[in-house]
């Protein structure tokens, strides 16, 4: 009876593998319909509903990180779109969220660094083709914008004319090919002035302290009642403290120092010295998590997220490491940003939800 029982169920087993191996290229094909019809031409940013939603396309630093791209925070605002820096790897994470390029109004560059500008070439391809543009896409940001955008229009100028010639002009419009510099200058003595108003949305360029980097910049973005507030790279900052008043959410880079320490004596160790005085230099113009935490609680906001986090923090378990005393300064909700994340302030409420956008 055994031996009977035994025969039966390896017959079955065989069975089943070759029924998975002929059914195989049906699961596949099943599988492959269901994402297109769940993903291609839908617009996945109307299920958000009105408000204010930051996607977070790049949370990370120059530091190389698996899972972070350079600095980029994207922001929808009823019907408009903005981009806020445009790091390495981080239009491909945008486009992936579903983030609605068709909707793009302008892009926002808090300073020249090449972390938060290196993702810029692809990011006026992808404004252009994607989002169908007939007009260049304007450019906000510090002096010296003007030569990056024209810097990356003539490194991509061999591929536009490709892309004209292969897809013609009514999908790739040479008119809509690349970006337009809007140089942001702020007056002596003024820290803060309105650099974009339109359809309810209000957009406020605030100075920062990076020094050496000058000008540098934060922005904070309004819409129906809610706001973001976003600082670039900065020390602690009263003039971005000062601007973010009563804002719901703040984005604030973030420096463990002890830890970047930490790094620079194991390299000057290992004789890379050079490297190792950088992991020194570097410490003098980024805000630590307490510097963040203390200026989300002078501003009053009650959510805090740290993004251009530095150095990575690879693991959930070093994530308190990293954090040091932040989370006795400030009582809200405080949060390490991670690629991929959309946080969404609807109109008329005061929630702040988080949600995957991959």
């Amino acid at each position: 009876m055994k031996r009977t029982v035994l025969i039966v169920v390896a017959i079955l087993a065989i069975l089943a593998g070759f029924a998975l191996v002929f059914a195989r290229p049906w699961m596949a094909q099943r599988a492959f319909d269901r994402a297109l019809d769940q993903n291609m031409g839908v617009d996945k940013a109307a299920l958000l509903g009105d408000g204010l939603h930051a996607y977070v396309c790049g949370s990370g630093s120059p530091i190389p990180d698996a899972d972070r791209s350079g600095p980029c925070i994207a922001v929808l605002a009823g019907g408009q779109a903005f981009i806020f820096d445009a790091g390495s790897g981080s239009i491909r994470k945008l486009m992936r969220m579903g983030f609605p390029m068709e909707k793009l109004q302008t892009v926002f560059l808090t300073h020249l660094h090449s972390d938060h500008i290196d993702g810029l070439g692809e990011l006026m391809l992808q404004a252009w083709i994607a989002g169908s543009r007939g007009t260049p896409l304007p450019i906000y940001g510090p002096a010296g914008t003007e030569q990056v955008i024209a810097g990356f229009k003539q490194a991509y100028a061999t591929d536009e004319t490709f892309r004209v010639r292969h897809h013609g002009e009514k999908i790739a419009n040479p008119a809509g090919y690349g970006g337009a510099a809007q140089i942001v200058t702020l007056p002596d003595g003024t820290d803060s002035q309105v650099v974009f108003e339109k359809d309810g949305v209000r957009i406020t360029v605030i100075r920062v302290n990076h020094a050496p980097v000058a000008p540098a910049f934060g922005y904070r973005i309004d819409y129906k009642g809610r706001s973001i507030a976003l600082s670039g790279d900065t020390v602690y900052s009263p003039a971005f403290v000062t601007a973010s008043k009563g804002a719901d959410v703040m984005f604030h880079d973030a420096m463990n120092k002890d830890m970047v320490a930490a790094m620079g004596r194991k390299l000057a160790q290992r004789g890379r010295v050079n490297t190792a005085q950088i992991m020194t230099d570097i410490q003098g113009y980024h805000a630590s998590p307490e510097d963040a935490a203390r200026a989300a609680n002078e501003a009053g906001v009650s959510t805090l997220l740290l993004y251009h986090m530095v150095p990575p923090v690879p693991a959930r378990l070093i994530e308190p490491l990293f954090l040091g005393k932040a989370t006795a300064v400030f009582s809200g909700t405080l949060k390490l940003s991670e690629d991929g994340m959309i946080v969404s302030l609807p109109a008329g409420s005061k929630a702040v939800k988080f949600n995957s956008g991959l």
